[in-house]
């Protein structure tokens, strides 16, 4: 794997920036984020398109990295989205992600250039949701949970209506060999225990990382969806233990359990290396 898809598949925290404000773009590089991502598609109206997108253009060619949150496919704008992000070789958020055919087509337009987030936020991307993440190109998934709700007809941070949406997600992930999904923002801005309950649901479903919209999120993000300090303990308890060691404070040690207290470490800057 490569620096940048790495950097990608272990990302914790992705703050999105409006691609129409540039004076943000610097202090959301300086925030902390793991990721900025350039949002040329919600935070922008219509008629500010081509000027983000110039924005956007202009930033990138200092050498600043960030994912770029394309328009979707079919819209005015995509196509010249597209072919920005591929000028400086930074990966992309494909929105609207339902069609791998599509999304194989974004993938042959980069050349190899930019990987691939894909954003699945409709009722048809969940239902083919194995097919998007299984797409050559694509690095990881994204929950977008706003747009979903309001296609189903339901609230966004109603954490019941959107599990089996979310499990989905995080299931076509791990069956098409890709890093664990990243889950969608949470729009409390201010209400860090709003905040804490949505990763706490979220990371208890499988994602290991979230959308943020604003960098007073970013603290808490990185910290919840790292290992928790009971974790490695456990972990460093299972994997230092004799190998004829068939239990651990009342709990089997089998395979899948060495393959999770690896995960852990690794996850923690631990990699341990089996004996």
């Amino acid at each position: 794997m490569t620096a940048a898809r790495d950097r990608i598949a272990t990302a914790r925290n992705l703050l999105f920036v409006p691609g129409s404000r540039p004076d943000r773009f610097d202090k959301a590089s300086a925030s902390g984020a793991d990721l900025v991502i350039i949002d040329l598609e919600d935070a922008v109206a219509p008629d500010d398109k081509e000027t983000a997108r110039e924005h956007a253009s202009a930033w990138l060619a200092q050498g600043n990295q960030a994912v770029v949150r394309i328009n979707a496919r079919g819209t005015p704008w995509s196509e010249a989205d597209l072919d920005t992000a591929v000028e400086h070789g930074c990966p992309v958020m494909v929105p609207k992600a339902e069609n791998p055919a599509e999304l194989a087509g974004v993938a042959a337009r980069a050349a190899g250039r930019c990987d691939l987030i894909a954003l699945i936020e409709t009722a048809l991307g969940v239902e083919r949701a194995r097919e998007v993440c299984a797409t050559t190109g694509v690095v990881r998934a994204a929950f977008g949970n706003v747009d979903l709700a309001a296609q189903l007809g339901v609230a966004h941070d109603d954490h019941a209506a959107l599990a089996y949406s979310r499990s989905r997600v995080v299931v076509a992930s791990a069956a098409a060999g890709i890093a664990p999904p990243i889950d969608g923002v949470s729009t409390a801005v201010r209400d860090i225990d709003v905040l804490r309950v949505d990763i706490a649901h979220a990371r208890r479903l499988g994602f290991t990382a979230k959308l943020c919209i604003h960098p007073s999120q970013l603290a808490l993000t990185g910290e919840q969806f790292g290992p928790s300090p009971q974790e490695l303990d456990w972990a460093r308890a299972v994997l230092g233990a004799e190998e004829a060691v068939t239990t651990i404070d009342g709990q089997m040690i089998d395979r899948p359990v060495l393959e999770r207290a690896r995960r852990l470490l690794a996850a923690a800057g631990e990699p341990h290396t089996p004996p």
